[in-house]
């Protein structure tokens, strides 16, 4: 009997060692969902938190970015002295309509003297000089003008041809060079501007450091600032007329190339035709 009682009490003790094993594993497994359910929630809301804030911080930078850019042009060329800047950028304006006045001509004027010089081969082969007269004529460029006035001398000679062809050639490269006396004036005079207002910029600053009576930096810098921003603005202007200039010196060079050799393979054209005319 009292081995059954033992027996009795070891198992009662170890259901309730298992019971008690069971809930507390229980419990620790209700902890751990309850703490994984409150941070996930936790980090929801963070993310929902941040995700606007973000947006209303960064939208407003880059519009407050574009805005200042415009903002500091403006308030560069006022700090600058409207009476210094404005003709610092008429300079600026009129130079850069000339400028694109004169490619959009050159640009026209460019002619393809191969398939001319092919035209007019072909014409006087067949039709003589009044024909290779008529191609010339409904054909645009200072090329073609050149073949013209050349091709109308025919009748008094070879030599004829050649003086008439140098005379209108000078003529042409005048025509092609229209325009450009006024951007190179306008190159030097923004700079020149931006130097006088800088000087009297000086002079004022001096002058309000001689009423203050005493040499404050503040009145000091913001004189300098005020004088400087009108020799950057010419200097500004004058680099970008000059790449301009630059640009259309180097198209007139090629037309002018162009209209040499031209001329010169049109004399021969034309003494070709003149031999085997005779023979």
């Amino acid at each position: 009997m009292k081995k059954l009682f033992a027996l009795l009490a070891i198992a009662g003790m170890m259901s309730l060692g298992y019971q008690s094993q069971a809930q507390d594993e229980q419990e620790t497994s209700d902890m751990v969902e309850e703490t994984v359910d409150s941070t996930a929630a936790a980090v929801e809301e963070v993310v929902e938190e941040a995700a606007p804030v973000a947006v209303t911080e960064i939208e407003p930078e880059v519009e407050e970015e574009a805005k200042s850019f415009q903002q500091i042009i403006k308030e560069k060329f006022i700090e600058g002295g409207v009476e210094w800047m404005t003709p610092v950028l008429i300079c600026l304006i009129l130079g850069l309509a000339i400028a694109i006045e004169r490619i959009i001509t050159l640009n026209m004027a460019t002619t393809n003297t191969n398939k001319l010089l092919a035209n007019v081969e072909d014409a006087l082969a067949n039709g003589g000089v009044e024909a290779a007269k008529e191609v010339t004529r409904n054909t645009k460029g200072p090329v073609a003008s050149i073949f013209t006035q050349g091709l109308m001398r025919m009748s008094e000679g070879i030599e004829m041809v050649e003086k008439s062809i140098i005379a209108y050639g000078s003529v042409e490269m005048g025509r092609l060079e229209r325009g450009l006396v006024w951007i190179s004036l306008f190159i030097a005079l923004a700079p020149m501007l931006g130097f006088t207002g800088t000087v009297i910029g000086m002079i004022a600053a001096f002058d309000a450091i001689e009423a203050a009576g005493d040499i404050s930096p503040q009145i000091v810098a913001n004189g300098i600032k005020v004088a400087l921003l009108t020799t950057v603005a010419g200097l500004f202007v004058g680099i970008i007329l000059q790449i301009f200039y630059n640009y259309l010196v180097s198209k007139i060079d090629s037309l002018v190339n162009q209209m040499e050799d031209a001329s010169i393979t049109l004399v021969d054209l034309l003494v070709k035709h003149k031999l085997s005319g005779k023979s």
